[in-house]
Formats: structure tokens, C-alpha cells, sequence
């Protein structure tokens, strides 16, 4: 559990990294766009080959697909409540945080954290780190910690403000790591519904964080540079 909580840290920490680069210069808008269309597809692909795949071998279609139904109502819940109270703009870059809620920022960075950390920690589980997965995750935290801290830096949050939310994410990732290693064994069919929970809110969440801010960018080669992170993810995981 101590590993995959390590693990998790470790892929969290790619967001303080992206702060300390936004506070001293951020990148163009289209290297972060082609990083975000890049893990997206990685993460995409970790979904379809780990975890859905396992799922399945260990229980049938139909609760795979309700769970993962569930899972990605879950995260959206989520997501919507906290827009609804001011975090809805936690990840623009032009600094549309200043008319934003402080808490509902920080809550709504920590739920974006939350689902990726948990199912590294389900790989972990089931025998060793998935890579696939693992830099998925880099790619995606990365552009994630540098578009949003610019806006925050533009808000006129301190640098130490900054540092101080993504600490907490840090450890939330961290801890979020540990429980899906610790929740259950690996396969048993209660842990293949976990995976599909896992998946589906895995999957809003790239959806509602990484694919729009991407698209405004880079328009329609979002789709291909999307399908490149899949075909890495393939061929990570059959290694």
C-alpha cells in the first residue's frame, strides 16, 4: 500500500512541478494542448486495456457497464456541484479564477485527482505499475499544474497560495493511491465493479478536464493527436 501511495504522490507531484514553470514562464498554449491530447489518449487507453479488460474477464458486461456508468455520474456530480459554487474555472489559463470561490477551486483540483490516483493504485494491486497509466498521468497533471497556475498567478494568488492547493492534492492523490490498493483483493469480482467505478469516473474526467481545454487550441487535430496517446498506451502495455 506504501508503494502505490508513493506511486500516486509521485504522478501527483507533476502539478507542482507545472506551478513552478507557470510562475516563471509558461509555455505556448499549443504545447500544452498537444500534451493534454497526448495523456488523454494514454489515459483512454489504460481504461480500455488494464482496466476495463480485467473487469471483464472477471465478471459479466452488463455490471461492468453500469458501474462504469455509475462511476462516471459520480465524478460529474462532483464536478457540477463544485462548478455550481465557484470552482468551474479552477483550470483557465487567462485567470478566470478571481471571480471564483478559493475552496471550490481547491476541492474541485483535488476531485480531478482523485480518480486517476486510485485506479494507479488498482494497477499496482494487480501486480506491478501500469506505465501506461503511470505517464498518462504525468502528461496529463503536467499541462494541468502550468494552464491552471497561470490563471491563478493572473488571479493574484501567491505562488505559495499555489503550492500550498497542489500540496493538498499531493496528498489526497497520495492517499487516494493507497485505498485502491488496499480496498480489495485483486481479481474478485467485487474488485472488477471497483475497476469499472474507477474507469467510468477515469473517463469523465477526461472528458470534462483535458479534451475541451485541448480542442480550444488545437481544433480538429485534437482527434489524432488523442489517437497517438491510444497507440502509445497499446504498445506500453504490451510491453
Amino acid at each position: 500500500m506504501v508503494v502505490a501511495a508513493l506511486w500516486g504522490a509521485v504522478g501527483a507531484s507533476a502539478l507542482v512541478v507545472g506551478a513552478l514553470i507557470a510562475y516563471v514562464r509558461t509555455p505556448g498554449d499549443r504545447l500544452l494542448a498537444v500534451v493534454m491530447a497526448l495523456g488523454a489518449g494514454l489515459l483512454i487507453g489504460s481504461v480500455s486495456f488494464e482496466l476495463i479488460d480485467d473487469a471483464l474477464a472477471h465478471t459479466d458486461v452488463a455490471p461492468v457497464g453500469l458501474l462504469t456508468l455509475v462511476g462516471a455520474a459520480t465524478f460529474t456530480l462532483g464536478d457540477w456541484v463544485l462548478a455550481r459554487r465557484g470552482g468551474g474555472d479552477r483550470k483557465d489559463p487567462a485567470g478566470a479564477q478571481a471571480d471564483g470561490s478559493p475552496l471550490a477551486i481547491v476541492m474541485g483540483s483535488v476531485l480531478d485527482g482523485i480518480p486517476e490516483s486510485f485506479v494507479l493504485g488498482l494497477t499496482v494491486l494487480e501486480g506491478g505499475l501500469s506505465v501506461a497509466l503511470f505517464v498518462g498521468i504525468l502528461l496529463s497533471n503536467l499541462p494541468e499544474g502550468l494552464s491552471s497556475s497561470a490563471g491563478l498567478r493572473i488571479a493574484h494568488w501567491s505562488l505559495r497560495r499555489v503550492l500550498a492547493m497542489w500540496a493538498v492534492v499531493v496528498v489526497v492523490s497520495a492517499l487516494s493511491a493507497g485505498l485502491g490498493y488496499a480496498v480489495l483483493e485483486p481479481g474478485a469480482s467485487a474488485a472488477a465493479l471497483v475497476e469499472a467505478f474507477a474507469a467510468g469516473a477515469l473517463l469523465a474526467m477526461v472528458a470534462d478536464t483535458l479534451l475541451p481545454e485541448a480542442f480550444r487550441t488545437e481544433g480538429p487535430l485534437t482527434g489524432s493527436l488523442v489517437a497517438v496517446g491510444f497507440a502509445i498506451s497499446l504498445t506500453l502495455s504490451a510491453i
